[in-house]
């Protein structure tokens, strides 16, 4: 027998008793035992805070979103170990895929998100805020890690995934973490644990965990602290409430199961290609992981008229869905987690029955193939019919936490809209449509009682992630019952972790504080021109003047002919009455382009190429015989872990570079020698936020 160990204070320490046993789902057979006794939490939590905070803190975000990648590959290449554990809490390799490869790919997803942070251990948020009327007074906003510890109170049906999707969040953010796993599959999210520990790739305390009951943990927390939880509403309210929490005004995250609706739109029909696509969608929500997911279809709701077509395509679908052993060929459904999950699973199925009545399944009467159904956790698929949905409601309130979902008709998209959200908030919705105004009209209707919705069609179905499937760059999480937290989601996650703190002063301060520049601020002005420098030896704020230029009528017309654009405020000084303009005005882009004219430097040098334009914006008109100039100056630098493969083969370590185009109207101002600064009263008629590839020395 092996009895599971935490990882506390950098070390693996077993149980001071043996605790609860764990059990194979499929056979029944003993696994492991898990205790926690004898863990000191306050501990793990100073060790977090003390020793894994500040290692992760002086990480910046390309540092920490390459650690993350370099675990991700280091799991990938484990897999095989965790899909051979996995079999025991009853999963089948498909079920077991979205758990580990799912839960591996969130580490891939938000280690590439490296690219949208600023190589530094911090980041900035929003738009400046130009608070005066000068611009000598700015505010903005500056991101800061907590300086506390996340602790993930986790669901059993997810082992590797709920814990990844939740760590690498915490970790890109740089904030240690404590993972409790729901003791049941602990067995698994420890084999995955022992890897990551073994694989050295994380620093000292950036993650410990616990095997068994963390009964007493909420005690010891911060208001530098997060918990999130996902699991039942009930425990989640019961944790939600806890006095600590409300005394350290701890931000806490909950991710509730929910009645999940599937709808069939009142375009659909039995002989259209979205009728199959339903069917397949809510089999593959009942059956996978044996219903066992927050996601999964609790409630089918389908057009009064095709409930017969509905419940004979589902159960002519459900009678080839073989139960049982998921090593052995043609089974497609595994077991429940434990015996706990059946007993409970078997007593929410009575208590629906009481108001809807069984259509396709029965506990008694199923079979298991390869396995011992007495011995093991399964059950068949349930479905229930509720002729009456607006009157019995238990459809609504009690969800069965297994294979068991509930059809029920509507007569309109507006009944479906209102049996939606009689859920009282879920985590996703489905509807599947081939009619754009009925999936606007439920889309707008249903969403405020809905975390994500997916309209599901003919047309997207091939590459469909499923209604079932978060995302890690789309927020998971609902209001209501769902929790009314919110998780993953790209960026928006990582700002969870992260104290917003909004700054003020002098437009040259916040750029100093920021490494960032912001208009207006004091620029630094060289000899040289940038483009003659390689990345490592730009400075922020670092400006070029360039010469002037006088727009002419030829510069208007030649510019017209060579792109085209022959609209009449550039070209017919007859058609401008009733507008904005005096006379015929330059194009916007011509302005653009010989903007890049004047602050271009064209001999070869560590300049690349043009990598893209971020913001354009044309603010004031440019007439004939207006002088324009360009204020070039280095607004960012971003570090670019990808070298750039040369014509020859050769790589090139290159870095990307921001620029702030401000283009000025020159014409009434005085120009002092060259490269010196520029009178204020030049007012800007252009502004756009350039990127070149920059050569690195290295």
């Amino acid at each position: 027998m092996t009895q599971l160990q935490n990882y506390a204070y950098g070390q693996w320490i077993a149980g001071a008793d043996n605790g609860t046993e764990l059990f194979n789902a499929i056979n029944g057979d003993l696994v492991a035992t898990a205790s926690s006794k004898g863990i000191d939490f306050a501990k793990m939590c100073d060790y977090a805070r003390t020793v894994g905070g500040p290692k992760l803190r002086k990480l910046t975000f390309q540092q920490r979103g390459m650690m993350l990648k370099a675990l991700a590959t280091h799991l990938l290449s484990k897999k095989d170990i965790f899909y051979k554990v996995s079999w025991a809490t009853g999963a089948t390799k498909a079920d077991s895929w979205v758990d580990i490869e799912g839960g591996i790919g969130n580490l891939f997803t938000y280690a590439s998100l490296r690219r949208q942070f600023p190589n530094e251990t911090f980041c900035y948020d929003g738009d400046v805020a130009r608070l005066s009327k000068n611009n000598t007074f700015i505010g903005h906003h500056i991101c800061v890690p907590k300086e506390g510890v996340a602790i993930h109170i986790n669901a059993f049906n997810f082992p590797v995934w709920g814990m990844l999707e939740k760590i690498a969040v915490n970790l890109f953010a740089g904030v240690p973490c404590i993972v409790k796993p729901a003791t049941l599959t602990s067995f698994l999210t420890e084999a995955v644990v022992k890897e990551i520990v073994a694989s050295n790739i994380l620093p000292d305390g950036a993650l410990q965990l616990i095997c068994g009951s963390a009964n007493g943990i909420l005690e010891h927390v911060t208001n530098q602290d997060v918990v999130t939880f996902t699991g039942s509403a009930s425990t989640g309210k019961m944790l939600k409430s806890h006095p600590r929490l409300l005394e350290e005004s701890v931000h806490f995250n909950m991710e509730a199961d929910s009645l999940n609706c599937c709808v069939l739109g009142t375009d659909v029909t039995p002989d259209k290609p979205e009728f199959d696509l339903f069917i397949k969608e809510v089999v593959r929500e009942i059956t996978t992981k044996a219903g066992q997911k927050c996601t999964a279809v609790r409630r089918i709701i389908v057009p009064e008229n095709l409930v017969e077509d509905v419940q004979i395509a589902l159960g002519k679908r459900l009678s080839s869905n073989i139960i049982g052993d998921p090593n052995v060929e043609g089974v497609r459904m595994g077991s429940l987690a434990g015996k706990s999950q059946l007993v409970e699973v078997r007593e929410k199925v009575e208590q629906l029955s009481k108001t809807q009545k069984i259509i396709i399944g029965n506990f008694e009467n199923f079979e298991v193939k390869g396995a011992d159904k007495n011995k093991g956790c399964f059950m068949p698929p349930i479905i229930f019919l509720n002729d009456a949905p607006f009157k019995n409601t238990d459809c609504h309130n009690v969800e069965a936490f297994g294979p068991v979902s509930t059809i029920m008709p509507y007569k309109t998209i507006e009944e479906a809209i209102e049996l939606a959200k009689m859920g009282k908030g879920s985590l996703v919705s489905s509807i599947i449509t081939a009619d754009d105004s009925i999936a606007r009209k439920y889309t707008i209707g249903a969403a405020c009682m809905h975390g994500r919705i997916l309209v599901l069609n003919s047309e997207c179905a091939k590459e469909s992630t499923g209604h079932g499937s978060p995302m890690p760059m789309l927020v998971h999480g609902g209001p209501g019952r769902a929790g009314g937290g919110e998780e993953m989601g790209g960026k928006r996650g990582v700002f969870h972790y992260l104290q917003r703190t909004a700054i003020q002063g002098t437009p040259t301060t916040i750029s100093a504080i920021l490494n960032n520049y912001q208009q207006g601020a004091k620029q630094i002005i060289k000899d040289i021109h940038p483009f003659r420098q390689h990345f490592e030896d730009l400075e922020i704020g670092e400006t070029t003047i360039t010469p002037l230029h006088t727009v002419t009528e030829d510069d208007i017309v030649n510019f017209a002919n060579l792109s085209g654009d022959k609209f009449y405020a550039h070209l017919q000084p007859d058609a401008l009455e009733g507008t904005i303009f005096k006379r015929t005005v330059a194009h916007g882009y011509f302005v653009l382009s010989k903007a890049a004219g004047l602050f271009v430097d064209a001999p070869k040098g560590p300049v690349l190429l043009n990598y893209g334009l971020d913001e354009c914006r044309f603010t004031r008109p440019i007439y004939p015989g207006m002088t324009i100039g360009v204020k070039f100056t280095c607004k960012e630098k971003i570090e670019n872990d990808k070298p750039l493969k040369a014509a020859n083969g050769e790589e090139v370590n290159v870095g990307i570079v921001k620029w702030l185009v401000d283009i000025y109207d020159a014409s009434a101002m005085n120009i002092l020698e060259k490269y010196d600064a520029v009178d204020q009263a030049g007012q800007t008629v252009g502004v756009a936020s350039i990127l070149t590839m920059v050569k690195k020395k290295k």
